[in-house]
């Protein structure tokens, strides 16, 4: 399983954690039934405190997205239904907006000039889109 963490992102990691888990699960890049690296080792790997693997994973779990069974591991539930999916998509794409615009505020740029961005850049792609 390959996460991508951004320790100068505005999404604080354990949500960075949760998205990236529920993305691959909705792409299936994890498969239902598929076992996660336990807390230590995706701490490990991610170079992050074991703590913000373990508030990530009972997210999660909270979400029904994986659990955890006692002494045998951490897995991916079964395919969540379509509107399950919708909602993971919904929130990734929420993820990445609150990414990009606490970045935009953090360089100074006002919620206007934001949404005007925002804005001007959607109706480009509408058209690139048509084309």
């Amino acid at each position: 399983m390959e996460l991508r963490i951004d320790p100068d992102s505005a999404v604080p990691i354990y949500l960075q954690v949760v998205h990236s888990i529920k993305h691959q699960v909705a792409t299936g890049k994890l498969k239902p039934g598929e076992q996660l690296p336990t807390v230590r080792e995706l701490a490990t790997n991610l170079r992050i405190n074991p703590n913000t693997v373990a508030r990530a994973y009972d997210l999660l779990d909270g979400d029904s997205v994986i659990t955890t069974q006692q002494g045998r591991g951490t897995y991916v539930r079964e395919k969540p239904d379509s509107v399950h999916l919708s909602r993971v998509r919904q929130e990734e794409l929420k993820a990445l907006m609150d990414g990009a615009v606490g970045k935009a505020l953090s360089l100074g740029y006002s919620l206007d000039e934001v949404r005007e961005t925002f804005d001007s850049q959607i109706t480009r792609w509408a058209r690139i889109k048509k084309a």
